[in-house]
């Protein structure tokens, strides 16, 4: 029902499977397996993607009903069992030490739960929500937002990553029109069009495709690629930033899915903000 939902809602194969963290082959196997289950088409399948057929769309409203009421019921069992738990999605510097502060906080402010933790790479900003394989995320913006909420926790100014020994890492400031003429590390097809437009400043490029922070940063060293990053990260000695005008600032947010109750989500956003705050 979630790959139906993910397919649902981006309306091309690919995207979704890219969405879910899984190849599209599988994806595409399990839709039909639900079509023959149901006896109908779900999507009118086309080159450029899919559309959904009545059935989908009538489909699609009852699922995310039905898929709303397993997470309540989830909730729910789990508490009367006593056994709470909370799957925390992360995406990005796990040595940031907001994160830390929230983790040994939550941690304190609820003892007795078994909290989660899914490390998830570049290609997916929420860190796995809508898949439902996380219930809440530690992630940055902008993204997709829709049916998502979204707290922001902290700002952070955003630079160039560079080699040591490139021309412009001498500059005190770049702009991301400097850089026109250099190729940039890519995200795969099917990435959040918003999240990879914003890391690469605004405008389509061209460069080798990455989906993790290390891969990025050994495309620099390898290829001379640029790419950007938050501004206060270590970094090998052989790479260097340059802090970015006209650029704006990355944000490090908290992000569950709208109208879940769960509340060891509210305390992990109310948490989270203390955390960042300080």
């Amino acid at each position: 029902m979630r790959y139906f939902v993910a397919v649902a809602e981006e309306l091309h194969f690919g995207r979704a499977a890219a969405r879910l963290h899984m190849s599209q082959p599988p994806l595409s196997r399990a839709i039909k397996q639900l079509e023959a289950e149901i006896g109908a088409l779900l999507f009118t399948r086309a080159p450029a993607g899919v559309t959904l057929t009545p059935v989908g769309t009538v489909l699609l409203e009852e699922v995310r009903a039905l898929l709303a009421h397993a997470d309540r019921v989830r909730v729910r069992v789990s508490a009367a069992a006593g056994v709470a738990t909370i799957t925390v999605g992360i995406l990005g510097d796990g040595t940031d030490p907001g994160a830390a502060r929230l983790a040994s906080a939550y941690r304190r402010r609820h003892p007795g739960i078994d909290i989660r933790v899914r490390d998830t790479d570049l290609t997916d900003p929420t860190c796995g929500l809508r898949a439902g394989l996380v219930d809440v995320a530690l992630t940055r913006a902008p993204f997709d937002e829709t049916a998502l909420t979204v707290r922001t926790l902290r700002t952070d100014p955003v630079g160039v990553v560079l080699r040591a020994d490139d021309p412009l890492a001498h500059h005190a400031r770049l702009r991301p029109a400097d850089l026109s003429d250099r190729r940039w590390f890519q995200f795969p097809q099917g990435t959040d069009p918003i999240w990879q437009s914003y890391w690469n400043g605004g405008v389509p490029r061209e460069g080798p495709v990455v989906r993790a922070v290390q891969e990025c940063l050994q495309a620099v060293l390898w290829n001379g690629t640029i790419g950007l990053a938050p501004l206060g990260h270590a970094l090998p000695a052989e790479l260097t930033v340059v802090p970015l005008t006209d650029m704006a600032p990355s944000r490090v947010v908290a992000a569950w899915n709208k109208g879940d109750t769960n509340p060891l989500i509210r305390s992990f956003a109310e948490t989270a903000k203390a955390a960042y705050r300080r």
